[in-house]
């Protein structure tokens, strides 16, 4: 199992260590091993989200999510999203971008670097708005109950997550904003770049997750339908196939997956210039680890961690959250990658530790006594 799953990973990191080894020798050996690493502890979490969505598609839609989805994740957030960055951001053609990138390295990675409170409004507001949608829900089981009760309560107030997003956007432009980092440890007033960046996240989660949401309003209404003959099939012993997402619902959760994909990762992109400015290293070292991510939201599938560990979606979401501050802060000051990636892990290992007492408190109460049991293990 652990080699289906992980062997492309495995494949891909031997030839991303070989072709770096060739490329630059040792050192490139190294930085690319070192990247992956960062690449990985960085986006633990978004590997635990992913899995919570792709297990409601089908398998085909699964297929995609590793094939079509590795190229984008690779080749597109990770080589091709930094140069269109410089791109924009420097108003050049996209060859002369890239000509930049293999031969001005200094210069392309202080493009990138000015661009970045661009990049961390646009990713940050569309990672926020994850977090409210989540800690706002009511849901049957909670983590930190003390948080998660008053929150869902004041979830019932319609469009209360755009409200808070767009109330967190306009504190950051007027504040982190108007003294945003640039290259060389210059401050500039970034403002109107964020507002419109952030604003432009906010749209982009709302459209994307909207069309998701509303497709699988229309699958619920499906399974609603098919009650009657899933009761009927589990009469007669011949059990009914879950039913799950494809078509356009799983076309559009595809789209959705794609683009927090890409929110995940662009503190990987820019914490990989405080290790190299070489492109050919970074989209090395950043694919395998990126590879990895993937490798590992399918292994949460198929072993249905999540429903055995039933926090871990939790304490992802407030990764999630976390994440979304640092990007915002970041647009000021600067804040060291390991910082980052501790807090994703640190939050994501205390739900699993929750959720490992849950289970054992079930066990221990027996058959019948989950209600108490549920009530005793949480936080």
């Amino acid at each position: 199992m652990l080699l289906k799953t992980f062997g492309w990973s495995f494949a891909v990191t031997a030839l991303g260590l070989v072709a770096a080894a060739f490329y630059g020798g040792w050192t490139a050996f190294g930085i690319v091993a070192i990247l992956a690493v960062l690449e990985i502890s960085l986006s633990f979490d978004n590997a635990v989200v992913n899995a919570g969505i792709l297990k409601k598609m089908n398998a085909f839609w699964q297929k995609i999510f590793l094939t079509v989805g590795v190229l984008i994740a690779v080749f597109g957030m990770r080589l091709v999203f930094p140069v269109v960055i410089v791109a924009i951001s420097a108003k050049m053609g996209p060859i002369e971008a890239v000509d930049l990138a293999l031969n001005n390295k200094d210069r392309y990675q202080q493009l990138v670097t000015d661009a970045h409170p661009a990049i961390a409004a646009f990713g940050g507001m569309f990672l926020l708005m994850i977090f409210l949608d989540f800690i706002f829900e009511d849901r049957d089981i909670q983590w930190l109950r003390w948080i998660e009760r008053p929150l869902a309560k004041l979830g019932k107030v319609d469009m209360l997550s755009v409200c808070i997003a767009l109330i967190v956007l306009l504190i950051t432009s007027f504040t982190f904003a108007t003294h945003a980092h640039q290259h060389g440890g210059a401050h500039v007033d970034k403002a109107q770049t964020v507002l419109i960046a952030g604003i432009a996240g906010l749209i982009t989660y709302m459209v994307v997750g909207g069309l998701s949401g509303y497709f699988e309003d229309k699958l619920e209404e499906e399974e609603e339908r098919e009650h009657e003959e899933e009761e009927e099939a589990a009469r007669t012993g011949k059990r009914k196939p879950a039913i799950v997402l494809a078509g356009q619902a799983a076309f559009f959760m595809f789209l959705y997956l794609e683009v927090l994909d890409a929110s995940f990762s662009f503190d990987g992109v820019i914490g990989a210039f405080a290790i190299t400015n070489d492109i050919v290293l970074m989209a090395l070292g950043l694919g395998i680890g990126a590879m990895y991510v993937r490798s590992l939201t399918v292994y949460l599938v198929r072993q249905g961690t999540l429903d055995d560990y039933v926090y871990l979606e939790h304490g992802a979401h407030y990764a999630i959250g976390a994440l979304a501050v640092i990007l915002m802060v970041t647009i000021q000051h600067e804040i060291n990658e390991v910082v980052t990636g501790l807090v994703g892990v640190v939050l994501i290992a205390a739900s699993f530790l929750s959720s490992v007492r849950r289970n054992r408190a079930l066990a221990a109460a027996g058959e019948g006594s989950d209600e108490k049991a549920e009530v005793s293990s949480g936080v």
